[in-house]
């Protein structure tokens, strides 16, 4: 029981993190931003960043007239910065003290597991609480928060303070249940290779995801969807499935109905969504509708 609570009091102070969880700057930050056109509602698209360094300026004249424009704001869920609604979410679906983590991987997993904990200076037991998943989301977030990044410099939490300053509403495209249960509802294969996919990335430090700020700065969606998503795509096909290419026909077919209805809104969601060859814009193609780059 007391191992019980001193995680469930580190799971707290990471729940402000894993919320928004899924180096060198350009010189000129101007991220991308598409516009689509209806026939009496425009919105614009533009792809979001879950942790950023504070202090990093990344808005334009071009995205603040957009947001300003806007009769709402729409992100991936509403409430993307507020850790209190997610953290029953994440102690509800996200321990498992009756089956300890260890006994759900095979021994290269435990290994894998042991040395990229040990190389973040973090004990095992806390873990071993924890479901495959959210482990993984754990091991995610902790190289970064080490390195500077904060959720509380999120493009979410930036964009949501402006429409609060604006008097829009802020609404989302899914719910934090929903969110949560993308991952807490994989098969047990696919949520140790969540875990697996996590360790991968962890031994690669923060280079990655300083590559992909730059890239994402710099409004190279190409260089965004390679290291973003092509590692997914090919190591873990089920995952890359479930989590882009199932959430990006619903992410289309919503932005279709506002494109269809009357009004203009900006829609924010993870820029990995907004690449590649099964991006959003990819999707609403089929739908008539055709995402313009600004």
């Amino acid at each position: 029981m007391t191992l019980l609570l001193r995680s469930r009091r580190a799971l707290a102070a990471l729940t402000a993190l894993i919320a928004l969880a899924f180096g060198g700057h350009a010189a000129w930050a101007e991220p991308a931003l598409w516009k689509v056109q209806g026939p009496h509602a425009t919105v614009w698209l533009f792809g979001s960043i879950h942790v950023l360094k504070q202090g990093l300026a990344w808005t334009s004249p071009k995205l603040e007239d957009a947001l300003k424009a806007s009769d709402a704001l729409y992100l991936e869920i509403a409430n993307a910065d507020d850790a209190t609604a997610m953290q029953p979410l994440m102690l509800k679906y996200g321990l498992d003290p009756d089956h300890p983590l260890s006994t759900k991987l095979n021994p290269t997993e435990r290994a894998a597991l042991t040395a990229a904990l040990g190389s973040l200076g973090i004990k095992e037991p806390p873990f071993e609480l924890m479901r495959p998943w959210m482990a993984g989301l754990t091991l995610t977030v902790l190289p970064l928060v080490k390195a500077g990044y904060d959720p509380q410099a999120s493009v979410e939490h930036a964009l949501s303070e402006t429409a609060r300053a604006q008097g829009k509403p802020i609404r989302g495209f899914e719910t934090a249940e929903e969110q949560v249960r993308y991952l807490a509802d994989l098969p047990p294969a696919e949520e140790v290779a969540f875990l697996d996919s996590a360790v991968d990335d962890a031994a690669k430090g923060t280079k990655e995801i300083d590559d992909m700020v730059a890239a994402w700065e710099a409004g190279d969606t190409d260089k965004i969807a390679d290291l973003m998503n092509a590692d997914m795509k090919a190591k873990y096909p089920d995952l890359y499935r479930r989590l882009l290419v199932e959430r990006n026909q619903r992410f289309a077919k919503q932005v279709a109905d506002l494109a269809n209805g009357s009004g203009v809104y900006f829609v924010a969601v993870g820029a990995g969504h907004l690449t590649g060859p099964d991006s959003v814009q990819s999707m609403l193609e089929p739908l008539h509708l055709k995402a313009v780059r600004q």
